[in-house]
Parts: C-alpha cells; structure tokens; sequence
C-alpha cells in the first residue's frame, strides 16, 4: 500500500511539473484585452500577462490601442490618454524600436506627478530599459534617482551599468553585496535568477568554468522552482519561469562555445531558442539573437555548412553592433569555407565599414561615462554615510533628550520625597545611577558597532575605488602603443592591486587594526602572477610568515616593497622559464617587537652594474624609500644562485 502512494505521489508531482511546462495556448489574450471594459482594466491586464502576444502578433496590439488612443483624444478623456500612451510605449519596446517607445514614454514622464504610483513606476521602468538599450547611462542614472525619490526602490544601484561599460567583475561584486542579503531560503526563482546574473558576470569576464558552475546551479533551482507543487503559481509565473530557464539554458551553451567544447554546446542552445520562442512570442531578444548565431558557430566550426546557414538565415534582425558584426564574419567564414571568396570578402568588408562608422572616441566616451557612473556612486555612498551619521546623532539626540526627561522626573519625586530617611535618598540616587550608566554602556557600545561598520565601510569603498583606478590604468594601456608606456602602467597597476589588497584583507578582518601576513602575501603573489603570467605559474613559492600580524602603516609599505620583489623575479630572475625555479618569503618575529624579512629567489641574479644601476632603477629607490618608511635598510646579498634581500624592521 505505502509503495503505491509512494507512486502515485511521483506520478501527480512528475503531471504537475509536466502541466507547468506548457502554456496555455487556448487563451486568446488579445481578444481578453479588447473585451475589457476601460482603459484602467486594459492597462492593468497588458502589463500583468507576460505572454501576451502568444497568438496575435505586436502589431495587431498597436493597431488595437491606436484605435483605443484616437477615440480617447477626440473625447478628451486624458486618463484613457495616457494609459494607452503606456502601452504603445511598451509595444514599441517589445518590437525593439527603442527610440519611438523612449519617445512616447518622455512625453508622459514630463506630467508624471498626477498619475497614480503603479502608473509612475511602468513609466520609469520603461524609461530605464530604453536608455539601457540606447547605451545613454547617464541618463539611465538620473531615472534610477526618480525612482528612489519615489520609493520604488530604496538604493540607486549601478551594476548593470558597470557591466555595460566592460566592468564586469566590478558590477558582480556590486551586485552580490546589494542583491545576497535580499534572497529568501524558499524563494528558488529569485535564487535562480541570482545564480545566472552572477553566472553572465563572470562569462562576460572570462571566467567560463566558474561561470559554467552558476548557471549550472541556477538551472537547478529553476527545476526546483517547477517542481514544488505546495506553492501554486499562475500562468504568467509560469512563463516567466520557462522564459528564464530557457536564458539559464543559453548561457550555459554559450559557456561550452567559449570553451571549444561545440557538440556539447548544441543541445543547451537548441533547447534555449526552443523555450525562448515558445515563452517570449512576439518580443524583441538579445538571448534569441545571440544563441542563434552562437549554434550557428558552433556547426560551422563541426563543418555542417547546412546546418550553419539554417540558423544564419533566420530572421535574426540583430540590433547590437557586436551581434550584426558576428554574423557577419559568420557569413564570411563560411564563405571562406565553402570556396566562395568573393562572398566572403563582400560581409568583411561590411564589418570593416561598420567598425569605421563607429565613433573613434568610443573608447574615451566609455571611459567618461565610466568617470561619471563612478562620481555618482561615490556620491551615493557619501550620501549614505551622511545619511546613516545622521540617524547616529538623531538617535544620540532621543537618548539625551530621553535621560533630560528621567533626570527632571528624578529631581521632582527628589523634591517630593525629601521628608524621606537618607537611606531611602541615596538608594533611590544609585538605582538612578547605575541605569544611566547602563544606558550610556548601551549607546557606547552602539556606537562602537556603527564605528567599525563605517571603517569596514570605507575600506570597502578605497579598496573599489583602487581598483577602478587600476580598471581606467587597464583602459589606458589599451589606448597606448609605446612598450615602454605600457610596462609603466602594468607596474602601476600592480602597486595599486597591492594597496587595495591591504584595504580589502581589512574589511574583511575582525580586527580592523591590524592584517595577517601570511595570508595577505599569498593574496598578492596571486595578483602579481596574474599580470605576469609569462614563468609566473612554473615557479614553486614558498611562504612563511604564519602568525605574523602587521599594522597598515606597516603593511602597505611591506606589500608594496614585496610587490616589487616578486614583479623583478618574474621578469629578470627566469627568463628561460625554468620549472625549477623557486622563491621563498619569510617573515618572522625575533625578540619583543623586532621582526625580520627574508627574501630569496634562485634566478641569475643581479647584474654586475646593479650596484651603478641603482640611482636611476625607479624599481630600487623605491624599495629604498619604502625601506625608510619601516625605519630600516634593504640588505642585499649575491648568492651561488640567485639573490637575497633582508632586513630587521619594528
């Protein structure tokens, strides 16, 4: 009996699952939609059915609410108006004519304040995702403020923006530490949704096997998502849940691509466009367009030249420059392939006619939008930290007012009780007492809490700010052509990655008074060999300062001077790329508070004219001046092989 519940169980959960899968395709919303009584119930039912154009296209919906807007004007009915200005807006976006929606939408954003709060926010949602598909971010930015100025959000976040701008890994970090502490344990859709975006963040950045295992993730809490039967979910939840599944699908395909790995690529792609046109009918998607021409890729590169064209004669319609010149050199590779170099030279010659049409400031335009989205997030966490001082001193202000209170009550039973004994009197003085002194114990404590908080805080924010300014070094070395100019900038990104480092192994301690060395330096080794990559990986390091703890005027001074170390033995100690090569850090305590460095590579060495070379190497003094700065010398020592640097420091 328990073994055939057990089955039915499985049976009603694998039906159900199954039920959610398909969308009811009897529902003829169009037809729901002009039946509807007024403009109020119209826009309420359009905006709350994701699949709407499931079997009426985009264009009979415009033709409808252009009927609806022009008997609305003649009656003068400016409601009606407006709503189904929202909706044309809308319709425009989903057919991905982003300038004609944007410029519907801005018409009824300039008498925003007498719609209603749900109306304001279709409005300013609208305008945000137009502006974001425009590439216009500063004006993306200043809708994002009208939101939280009318509480439809309560912080301005700029993490897609970072992305849209190339900071990939920047805008992953942002949206962790915005988005983590909002997720519920049950909530599987938003996990999913979580997982993906972070997932999308790192394969934009090059992080495919990582980012393979987010999507990975998220692919399973969407199954989860589905097959929880206690929650019922309506058919727009559905769509919206199959629709994000198929994204999830797609990225991981789009992984596989990136990793060379094309027939594992295909299925993931072909389910992903299959969920796609299936739960986003009628709509403009970047998803669609890019799967597309990513399978088309995949069997060009297997050689299935039908199989690629296919997909390539689709009506793919790309409106992002990145997608139009992929197929593009798509078409030309198969072109190419095929014998046909005529063809193949025409779709090269289109890209290379796209590439001159675009701005040559392209580059320095992204570089001052990304200036300008930085100083607005500085100026958003200044504001913050304002805003959060100032709670501090309003709460310190109730409790001052509040003690005022409870000493005039104190003094008037004081005057109403002096016939009292004196024992009673000073009995009742210490309780006084001991509760102000608990209350005062209370807020100091408080306030030590909220004091470490804005230290932790601000550390955060120098350690961002950091490595934005290593990001614009990062840009700048793109844009440069001297070798020289270019090593110049690498090793100033890398003395900035080491000073960001000291900021972000604080915020992250307990303790924000001091940084444990042993983990900080292999942290920076790990910095250091991502710039220079050439040796760095075949060289066996060892580490030994287990137990050592520094101050950040010490530390930063230490990690500069160890940076410098380590950046000179990857260059010159082994310029044959030796698997034998070794280096060994040693940091230690000797007696009370001296300590000792140790420093040893078995690389040639230095050169003979090292001792001539040290007034003009900039790389010497400044391990000189950061010498001075620990209040000791840099000691140099010539070994069989290799080099040692030491020193004892306080």
């Amino acid at each position: 009996m328990v073994l055939l519940l057990g089955v039915f169980f499985l049976l009603f959960t694998s039906l159900e699952v199954n039920a959610q899968d398909v969308p009811l395709q009897g529902e003829n919303y169009f037809e729901q939609f002009k039946q509807l009584p007024d403009s109020d119930s119209r826009i309420d039912f359009f905006f709350d059915t994701s699949n709407r154009y499931n079997q009426n296209s985009a264009y009979d919906w415009l033709d409808a609410v252009n009927v609806y807007l022009n008997s609305s004007q003649k009656t003068s009915d400016s409601t009606s108006v407006s709503d189904y200005q929202l909706i044309q807006s809308k319709i425009y976006y989903d057919l991905g004519d982003y300038d004609k929606s944007l410029a519907i939408v801005k018409e009824l954003f300039d008498d925003m304040e007498e719609y209603p709060m749900e109306k304001k926010a279709h409005i300013l949602n609208i305008m945000d995702d137009d502006y974001s598909k425009l590439e216009l971010y500063d004006k993306q930015i200043e809708i994002r403020r009208f939101k939280r100025e009318f509480g439809l959000t309560d912080n301005v976040s700029f993490y897609d923006i970072y992305s849209s701008l190339g900071q990939h890994r920047k805008a992953m970090e942002d949206y962790m530490t915005e988005e983590k502490k909002n997720l519920e344990d049950g909530d599987f859709y938003a996990q999913a949704v979580y997982n993906n975006n972070i997932g999308n963040y790192l394969r934009l950045d090059k992080s495919t096997p990582t980012a393979l295992g987010y999507f990975k993730k998220a692919k399973a809490l969407i199954d989860v998502y589905f097959s929880d039967i206690i929650n019922t979910k309506t058919e727009n939840q559905i769509n919206e849940g199959n629709h994000l599944k198929g994204v999830i699908v797609g990225n991981i395909g789009k992984c596989y691509v990136q990793l060379k790995e094309y027939q594992k690529a295909i299925p993931y792609l072909e389910e992903s466009i299959e969920l796609i046109n299936k739960y986003n009918t009628g709509k403009v998607s970047t998803e669609l367009v890019e799967n597309t021409l990513e399978i088309a890729e995949c069997y060009l590169q297997l050689n299935n030249f039908e199989k690629a064209t296919d997909y390539l004669s689709n009506d793919l319609a790309p409106k992002k420059i990145r997608n139009v010149i992929k197929r593009n050199r798509l078409y030309a590779s198969y072109y190419d392939r095929t014998g046909d170099y005529k063809s193949a030279n025409e779709y090269l010659k289109q890209n290379n006619r796209i590439r001159d049409s675009l701005d040559d400031n392209d580059t320095n335009i992204k570089s001052q939008q990304l200036e300008s989205v930085l100083k607005q997030d500085l100026e958003n966490s200044r504001k913050m930290v304002e805003a959060q001082k100032a709670d501090l001193e309003k709460s310190r202000n109730e409790i001052i007012e509040k003690d005022e209170k409870i000493s005039l009550v104190f003094i008037s039973l004081i005057f109403t009780l002096l016939g009292f004994s004196g024992l009673v009197y000073a009995y009742l003085k210490s309780i006084k007492n001991q509760r102000l002194i608990a209350e005062q114990k209370h807020f100091i404590e408080n306030s030590l809490i909220e004091k470490d908080s804005l230290l932790k805080e601000i550390h955060h924010r120098v350690k961002n700010n950091l490595q934005m300014v290593s990001s614009l070094l990062s840009l700048q070395t793109k844009n440069t052509k001297s070798k020289a100019a270019i090593e110049a900038l690498e090793e100033g990104k890398s003395r900035v990655k080491a000073m960001a480092l000291i900021h972000q192994k604080l915020y992250q301690n307990e303790d924000l008074s001091v940084i444990e060395m042993q983990g900080y330096i292999e942290s920076l080794i790990n910095s250091v060999q991502s710039v220079y990559k050439k040796g760095g990986h075949n060289i066996n390091i060892t580490i030994d300062a287990e137990g050592v703890e520094l101050d950040i005027d010490r530390a930063i001074p230490f990690g500069l001077m160890l940076n410098e170390l380590v950046s000179n033995s990857f260059k010159y100690a082994f310029p044959n790329d030796e698997e034998n090569g070794k280096i060994y850090i040693h940091v230690r305590k000797t007696q009370g508070q001296e300590g000792f460095f140790e420093y040893t590579d078995n690389g040639v060495g230095l050169p003979e004219d090292s001792e001539e070379r040290a007034n003009s190497s900039m790389g010497i003094r400044l391990m000189n001046r950061l010498a001075n700065q620990l209040q000791t010398t840099l000691n140099t020592d010539r070994t069989a092989k290799g080099v040692r640097f030491w020193f004892h420091f306080k």
